[in-house]
């Protein structure tokens, strides 16, 4: 039996306080990445009339960056990042793209050449998800860019296996008020969604085209992970449109790879509770209390809310996004064991955060800091503080159906530590998308251990990635690094 909107509204409010204590008590490493909490606002949403429906009056922010010129590039460059050792074997670029001369709205880029053959490597973006995280902070800097910050929060190491060995990666901070991103009009900040952010992303990928000419044929990728499992297809089929519409290929879109996407609400949160009790993280009763009570298909009773709050209870201070790693106590006194060689240290994203909010560190990124009011943060307290996100869709497989029909190579991974986006998640989606199977399950190995398994669908392919949490990259950089390159070249990773 239902349980009465207003009552549905309180108990859903309580789920979500309940849940986000749960997880802001874990790693915040991962908080750029939060699919399970927006998830469980979405469905609150629904019944609630909040202040995030309101649009506050213009403000003042910092002056609008007016478009391309013709030695922006030059502009854009970075001369040495601070604390960084040696020379660079590469050019690195960053600045800013106006989507939106009236509104002032800008976008923050940071781009990386390949360090051999730039000119013969593809140009690939990378998007984080959130909504409203950072694909500099926690995309660049933590994840797969050539540079990681020590605990010193000044100095700079370099990556091993960085992405741009093979590609030339560029990173955008969407939308408007994530990281350096900004609007000269503050109501820009509170009425924001999947489909600004899909055209914000589009007009600041045409505009940078023009100030890096040389990349306009160039084969072009969009990779990300999370609710970039949002961003993603619905940029891509954008650009496929756009392409169509004007007979003319504006952008050379070749494929896209999503990291353990957030591509359905009810099939990404039930797949979290099998993935708990696959791993022993609850106990049979609260388990059955979950399949008995909870439906997963847009309606939450109190039962089933009761149920997940007996989850909450059960699994304890476990860092959602990889169970097994360890959790960060405090960033300057980190907690050494021999954990942190398999999982990196756990509160190298504060030493990231803390490495740009340093004013050199912004100098030397041309980032205009002037007017916002807050220091630069994983994910934009206007979406975090006021969940000021207007469309989301509750599921993107009709996106994804489109994009596989329009031919463009779609690529799934799941790194197989995370509970949040888990690979069982992307099962349910498979399934539901009932593609013909052409490769058959199998392992991939990197350096003659198994890295993880594939499967080849007609009109997509979908990997694990093995001792991964919810950031690949990080947790894995040499798998990662393997897969990726696999990706770029249409080929399934190596048997």
């Amino acid at each position: 039996m239902h349980t009465h909107p207003i009552k549905m509204k309180r108990g859903l409010l309580i789920l979500w306080s309940l849940f986000y204590f749960s997880v802001a008590n874990t790693d915040t490493r991962n908080q750029a990445n939060q699919p399970l909490e927006f998830n469980q606002l979405k469905i609150s949403r629904k019944y609630v009339q909040g202040k995030q429906d309101s649009t506050p009056k213009n403000g003042t922010s910092p002056s609008v960056h007016r478009g391309s010129t013709n030695n922006q590039r030059e502009q854009d460059k970075i001369v040495c990042m601070p604390g960084q050792t040696g020379v660079a074997e590469f050019d690195q670029y960053a600045g800013y793209v106006t989507v939106d001369a009236k509104a002032g709205r800008a976008l923050f880029y940071y781009f990386v050449e390949a360090p051999q053959d730039p000119s013969d490597k593809p140009l690939v973006l990378w998007l984080n998800g959130g909504p409203g995280c950072s694909s500099f902070g926690s995309g660049a800097m933590l994840e797969l860019g050539p540079f990681s910050v020590h605990s010193d929060n000044k100095t700079l190491y370099k990556k091993k296996h960085a992405w741009n060995r093979v590609a030339n990666m560029l990173f955008i901070e969407i939308p408007a008020g994530v990281g350096y991103s900004y609007s000269n009009t503050t109501s820009d900040y509170y009425n924001t969604g999947d489909q600004r952010t899909t055209d914000d992303a589009y007009t600041f990928l045409v505009t940078w085209l023009e100030n890096f000419p040389e990349y306009r044929d160039r084969d072009f990728f969009i990779a990300g992970e999370s609710y970039a499992g949002h961003y993603i297809p619905e940029l891509a089929n954008l650009i496929v449109s756009k392409n169509r519409a004007t007979n003319v290929t504006s952008v050379k879109l070749k494929g896209v790879a999503i990291g353990n996407a957030d591509l359905d609400d009810n099939l990404t949160l039930r797949a979290t509770y099998d993935y708990y009790w696959m791993h022993a993280i609850i106990s049979g009763k609260a388990y059955t209390a979950i399949k008995d009570k909870c439906s997963f298909n847009g309606t939450y009773t109190k039962d089933c809310l009761n149920a997940m709050n007996l989850v909450i209870q059960e699994k304890g201070n476990v860092d959602d996004y990889d169970i097994y790693a360890p959790i960060c106590h405090n960033a300057s006194n980190p907690y050494k064991s021999s954990d942190s060689l398999v999982f990196g240290d756990p509160c190298t994203n504060h030493y990231v955060s803390s490495y740009l909010n340093r004013p050199e560190v912004q100098r030397a990124l041309h980032a205009n800091t002037t007017g916002l009011g807050y220091p630069w943060m994983d994910c934009s307290q206007h979406v975090y503080d006021n969940w000021n996100w207007k469309d989301s869709p509750e599921t993107m497989l009709p996106s994804i159906k489109k994009l596989i029909s329009s031919g463009t190579r779609i690529w799934l991974y799941s790194g197989d530590m995370d509970a949040v986006c888990s690979f069982i998640s992307t099962q349910y989606v498979l399934d539901n998308l009932g593609l013909p199977i052409e490769a058959s399950w199998r392992p991939w190995r990197v350096d003659n251990e198994v890295a993880g398994y594939v499967i080849g669908y007609k009109g997509l392919v979908f990997a694990t990635v093995r001792g991964a949490g919810h950031m690949v990259p990080y947790y894995q950089p040499r798998r990662a690094l393997a897969l990726f390159l696999s990706f770029l070249e249409g080929k399934l990773p190596p048997h």
